[in-house]
């Protein structure tokens, strides 16, 4: 949705089904997507990639909380083999992730606090064929409300993930990201404000125009 509106055609690419998805989009793995697009030449009706590789492996709750307790179970880390293809299909791209240790370049990190957002959910980007500039981070203005190693917190910030111990409910998540278009929990707690990508279309779009100037 923030590149729709900083001015971009979306297509998207999901496994599962996405009734409530507001573009047209391709069902089936990305990476095989991506894959038919760069040998059939269709890649180049594009201008720009943006991709999420699954990020549960390294991002900061799996590894600091859910290993530590001996949580959860395996994850794939498809961020290398991500990588690999958008080089090979030779467009400015964007790889996104969440904070933890995921091995990707953190050549812009947005916070929902920049945008005065109900969330903080940050996200690191690694920009290929491209760069622009880094937004200084804003204080906080609090703490994320709920249950954090037993003590309970309020704060001007909802927990857009799991359920109880005072995290954010369905209608909380959808005002404080800014998203209308779906009402369904594991959508919401898997997306990004679109506040971010219309920042990052944006700033695409102007270094493209300063290129051409």
């Amino acid at each position: 949705m923030g590149y729709h509106r900083a001015g971009f055609d979306v297509d998207g690419v999901d496994t599962a089904h996405r009734p409530n998805y507001p573009f047209p989009y391709h069902r089936g793995d990305a990476l095989d997507r991506l894959a038919y697009l760069i040998d059939t030449g269709e890649i180049q009706r594009y201008a720009l990639v943006h991709a999420s590789p699954p990020c549960q492996e390294k991002c900061a709750l799996t590894v600091g909380t859910n290993r530590s307790q001996g949580w959860g179970t395996a994850h794939d880390d498809l961020v290398a083999p991500t990588r690999s293809l958008l080089e090979q299909a030779d467009l400015p791209y964007v790889i996104e992730q969440p904070n933890g240790r995921a091995a990707i370049r953190k050549d812009l990190s947005l916070c929902g606090e920049m945008f005065r957002l109900g969330v903080l959910r940050h996200r690191n980007f690694e920009l290929g064929r491209w760069s622009t500039f880094r937004p200084t981070h804003p204080r906080h203005r609090g703490f994320v409300r709920g249950y954090r190693h037993g003590v309970y917190r309020n704060g001007p910030y909802v927990a857009p993930y799991g359920c109880g111990g005072g995290k954010a409910t369905v209608p909380e998540m959808q005002t404080a990201m800014g998203i209308t278009w779906t009402d369904v929990r594991e959508e919401l707690t898997e997306a990004i404000p679109p506040a971010y990508t219309q920042w990052i279309g944006t700033a695409f779009r102007t270094c493209r125009q300063e290129v051409m100037v």
